[in-house]
């Protein structure tokens, strides 16, 4: 249990470093190139020690492979690790929460997506910010697990798992804006009118 509570922070940290690495250009790609590999050996062992972390973390894997989102060298370097890991290790699957899962998480991204288009986080309407923050945030997958957990299908601790990869990934969403906020306006070049 308490592995799970140190490596999916770990998992959702890395995975948005890389892609602020990538997309925003906020942080180094040598070191996102170094920590693609890692990031996917602790991946594919968090997967191989439980069915259930199995379950969970391929089902994030399919949503996004899905949506397109495996966008960059270094994540489809990890990509590649995870998946030969387990292709040589082998893993158990719960099927019907994979499946669940897999919905939960691929609509979690075209929500994401569709909040971030038209501006749901800044809306003064109460329902649109609401709506924001649940995709934001990511909660439909988190939702779908502690549902899970409900009817006995995995255990609670995996919610709060789930929890603690998701609060690091922001906590580096975070990082990355601030970054982006301390940077220096760029002077701009003072008007010269022309004499007439």
């Amino acid at each position: 249990m308490y592995f799970f509570f140190a490596s999916y922070p770990i998992l959702g940290a890395g995975l948005k470093y890389i892609d602020d690495a990538f997309d925003e250009k906020r942080f180094s790609k040598k070191f996102a190139y170094a920590l693609a590999p890692l990031l996917g050996v602790l991946w594919a062992y968090t997967m191989i020690i439980s069915p259930v972390s199995a379950t969970i973390l391929l089902a994030i894997l399919l949503g996004v492979l899905l949506k397109g989102k495996i966008d960059n060298i270094a994540h489809l370097v990890g990509l590649v690790i995870i998946f030969a890991i387990v292709f040589v290790a082998g893993i158990q699957l719960l099927i019907i929460p994979l499946i669940v899962l897999t919905l939960s998480a691929l609509l979690d991204e075209v929500g994401n997506d569709y909040i971030e288009k038209k501006g749901f986080l800044n809306s003064i309407k109460v329902w649109q910010r609401f709506t924001g923050y649940f995709f934001d945030q990511r909660w439909l997958t988190k939702v779908a697990i502690l549902a899970l957990a409900a009817i006995g299908t995995v255990p609670i601790y995996f919610f709060l798992a789930m929890v603690l990869f998701d609060g690091a990934y922001l906590m580096v969403r975070w990082v990355s804006h601030s970054k982006e906020m301390s940077k220096p306006d760029k002077k701009k070049e003072p008007v010269v009118l022309s004499e007439c």
